[in-house]
């Protein structure tokens, strides 16, 4: 049987090094956020007293799972998508939309709840019970801009190859 599509095991494996590169630096990434936000954060800002990690867990290890998996498919799709293309808002564009994507998953699945934000009916909330919502978008997007980053040193290195150059 016949392989349908125009991607060659050389191209395929360097996707899945793409992958491995930023599954990597996506979860070296979210263990340094977690650090950050249970040293520095949580203490100097009661509002952001939520993001501390008090326990390392289950919940804590799925999180970590979730940015292992989005870093690898991040990895890949950024690899296609650059090319050999050096467009700065084409690289960002895509950073932008994982880190968005990312942030906007995270507040639907509900960390609303864990940060004690409740919206009464016609009540804007103070900025201070938005904090840590800002602060998770922040955190995507700074989580997808390393792994971007770590890939585009790794091609300029020769590490990886773009997709189409071999």
């Amino acid at each position: 049987m016949k392989d349908s599509s125009n991607f060659s095991h050389a191209e395929r494996v360097e996707s899945l090094k793409a992958g491995s590169v930023a599954a990597l630096s996506c979860l070296l990434g979210f263990g340094a956020i977690a650090l950050v936000n249970s040293l520095i954060l949580a203490h100097r800002w009661d509002s952001l007293a939520s993001l501390e990690v008090r326990a390392i867990d289950l919940n804590f290890a799925f999180r970590g799972v979730m940015a292992l998996l989005g870093g690898f498919l991040f990895g890949v799709t950024y690899r296609y998508a650059i090319r050999r293309d050096t467009n700065p808002q084409l690289k960002s564009g895509v950073v932008l939309a994982f880190g968005l994507v990312r942030a906007f998953g995270q507040l639907d699945a509900g960390l609303s709840f864990e940060a004690g934000l409740s919206f009464d009916a016609g009540k804007m909330p103070a900025p201070r019970e938005l904090l840590p919502f800002a602060v998770v978008g922040v955190e995507s997007v700074v989580l997808f801009a390393i792994a971007g980053l770590v890939l585009d040193w790794a091609i300029r290195r020769s590490l990886i190859k773009p997709f189409g150059c071999l």
